[in-house]
């Protein structure tokens, strides 16, 4: 078994969070919702979303988990991702 490299960990740390959030603006705007509407149903405000949607922060998997259930998607796929190699 591999282990991986730091270089490996710093990709993932730093696209994760984008492919995350590239996910959740794909859903809202399918659902046709503003990052304010969104950001209400979730109890937060508009930039803390747009961080969490351009990948500027990291989320907790209960945010994510409430994000998914206010987007009316499963929490898997959320993280149903291409990841670098």
């Amino acid at each position: 078994m591999s282990e991986l490299s730091k270089e490996d960990i710093d990709k993932i740390k730093n696209e994760l969070p984008i492919l995350i959030g590239q996910k959740i603006k794909y859903r809202r705007e399918q659902l046709r919702l503003t990052q304010s509407e969104l950001a209400f149903r979730i109890i937060s405000d508009r930039q803390y979303l747009y961080k969490i949607e351009h990948g500027k922060v990291s989320v907790s998997l209960i945010k994510l988990a409430i994000i998914a259930k206010a987007l009316k998607i499963d929490l898997g796929s959320l993280f149903n991702l291409n990841l670098p190699d």
